[in-house]
């Protein structure tokens, strides 16, 4: 018995570095499947024994791993922890910038890509990523030299493929067209049947005017991956270009019907709207661009979209016919002309229903037409489509008036740092969705922002993700369950949160909420400011719902005047 339990021990020594030696085999494999490498190399790093290549090689296999899931604080630990056994490796060097470039710190990006060629002077793809930073920003020209710098210092077939395409995209924004149809012919010879080159060769002949070369080439990228919107919008561009204003739109629609925050749509479909002379429509288009979500590393040609709608929408504005002074249209009511818009969203498809947001909708919607609102829209139970069409409707009525005004009840949930609001046919199986699935916050603000005078809205929607026990988490972004984030909304714009950020707002136990049944009543109260008005609102639901409610306002209205919804004496 003894000698058995002996040969048991011997056998287990015997066995551990055996194991060590086979994860360090799989971890340094490229070829191995991704899980069991990964697996692989967090057993190389537990195990404090393994040092040199072989932890430096498990550390930068996880920063790879996390990058893939978005994690990008954590790769940068990652490669830094790989950085310090191997100081030497280039390659981690790199990939730490490339982490810090996606987290939005182009600063220590650059200093990475710096570091790497001080080691290395030859090494292509730090020039080519220093060049992407530089093209990113805007600075055309220093991102033309280095990917000059780059095209000299190709290495094998990707970077060849790479330095060419990218030096051909920064050639085409300079104009530099025939150098750009050039760089573009040598990347496809490497890489001949990928829609990479077709889908940005298409954006060049688009600026050249030549249309047919520029569909035929979209429509050779879209063959390969017919549902990429960066390329739809690129062919409706051309269909703009060439004239053919219904291909165009129905492209247009098609992408905002897929991701309805995409900033290149919403300005070329304003182009075409300002083409059929409707300026309302394109404003709400280019409001509707210009406010939309910034990602933390946006690329150049959303970037440049974005500056496109901002400079026709205050074009537009500086055109837009003055109201004549002194007159008003004979049904007009005196004082400011006040719009709004009701929300109440509770028939959830895919979560639990909620009973309280369409009846506090219906009261608040009652009470605005009481006070004097020249139109108050209900709008309950909206699907996700219908709910950005009805912002782009009210975004063109708030144009007409004085007041804006949205009040909205339902789900909303901040993930990543954007508050979204949820339509009723939301399924959010996992936290990317809400890109696609959900609205940002940010178009909501959007759709008051033609008012003349007071922009607000008002958000009873700080309640429980019902979500977040079914929904599968892909990007390491920060995930809120209980509530919104705290915001700061540009001056001119007052938003007021139902409880403060982070915290759950209450369905109560009556009929309505407890924001909803306070706002009701203090609203009507003659004489008092807007301001000071949320802060009895506050002060209100604190005491109704024994100091566990605080509703939280953001923002600030113009300083040279007074709001109120009821004037009396």
């Amino acid at each position: 018995m003894l000698r058995a339990l002996l040969l048991g021990l011997v056998m287990l020594v015997a066995a551990s570095p055996a194991r060590a030696a086979g994860d360090v085999e799989t971890c340094r494999n490229a070829t191995a499947e991704p899980t069991a490498r990964l697996a692989a190399c967090e057993s190389v790093i537990a195990d404090d024994k393994i040092t040199g290549p072989s932890r430096a090689a498990a550390f930068w296999f996880r920063g790879d791993s996390l990058m893939k899931k978005r994690d990008y604080d954590g790769a940068i630990a990652a490669f830094t922890a790989s950085h310090e056994i191997a100081p030497q490796n280039i390659n981690v060097i790199n990939a730490r910038g490339i982490a810090y470039s996606y987290k939005g710190d182009d600063e220590r990006a650059l200093a990475d890509y710096d570091l790497c060629l001080q080691l290395r002077p030859t090494y292509g793809s730090a020039y080519n990523n220093r060049g992407l930073i530089f093209m990113r920003r805007g600075e055309l020209q220093r991102a033309l030299d280095e990917f000059n710098l780059a095209v000299k210092h190709v290495f094998n077939d990707q970077s060849r493929f790479l330095h060419h395409y990218n030096r051909a995209r920064v050639e085409g924004l300079l104009k530099l067209y025939d150098a750009s149809l050039a760089d573009y012919a040598e990347a496809q010879k490497v890489n001949p049947d990928g829609p990479q080159v077709p889908a940005y060769r298409c954006i060049t002949y688009t600026s050249m005017g030549k249309f047919d070369e520029a569909l035929a080439d979209c429509n050779a990228a879209l063959a390969k991956a017919p549902n990429q919107i960066y390329t739809l919008t690129s062919r409706a561009n051309a269909y703009l270009g060439k004239g053919n204003l219904d291909a165009a739109l129905d492209n247009y629609n098609q992408v905002l019907k897929t991701n309805p925050n995409y900033v290149r749509a919403y300005v070329g479909r304003g182009q075409l709207y300002e083409k059929r002379r409707n300026p309302a429509a394109a404003r709400a288009d280019y409001r509707s661009a210009a406010n939309a979500v910034a990602a933390r590393r946006e690329d150049i040609d959303t970037t440049l979209a974005r500056r496109v709608a901002k400079e026709r929408l205050e074009a537009l504005l500086g055109t837009a016919a003055p109201a004549p002074a002194g007159k008003t249209t004979p049904s007009a009511p005196a004082g400011p002309r006040k719009v709004a818009l009701i929300v109440g969203n509770g028939a959830y498809r895919n979560v639990a229903p909620l009973d309280n947001p369409p009846r506090d909708a219906k009261l608040l919607a009652s009470t605005f037409r009481e006070l004097g609102f020249a139109t108050v829209t209900l709008a309950p139970d909206l699907s996700r489509d219908k709910f950005f069409a009805t912002l782009h409707e009210f975004g063109m009525e708030a144009e007409k008036a004085d007041w804006a005004v949205v009040y909205y009840a339902g789900h909303g949930m901040e993930i990543g740092g954007v508050n979204y609001l949820i339509p009723v046919d939301a399924r959010l199986k996992a936290d990317s969705d809400a890109e696609t699935q959900a609205v940002a916050l940010e178009q909501v603000i959007a759709s008051v922002a033609g008012a003349r005078k007071l922009r607000l809205v008002m958000l009873d929607a700080c309640r429980d993700n019902p979500f977040e026990k079914t929904m599968q988490r892909t990007i390491a972004l920060k995930l809120v369950n209980r509530g919104f984030s705290n915001i700061e909304p540009e001056a001119g714009f007052m938003v007021v949160y139902a409880a403060k950020h982070g915290e759950t707002a209450l369905d109560g136990d009556s009929l309505n909420s407890p924001f909803a049944t306070v706002l009701a009543r203090v609203i009507k109260e003659p004489r008092i400011e807007v301001r000071k008005l949320f802060d009895i609102v506050r002060d209100d639901v604190w005491k109704a719902t024994n100091r566990t409610q605080q509703p939280f306002t953001y923002g600030s209205l113009p300083g040279r005047e007074d709001f109120y919804f009821v004037a009396g004496k």
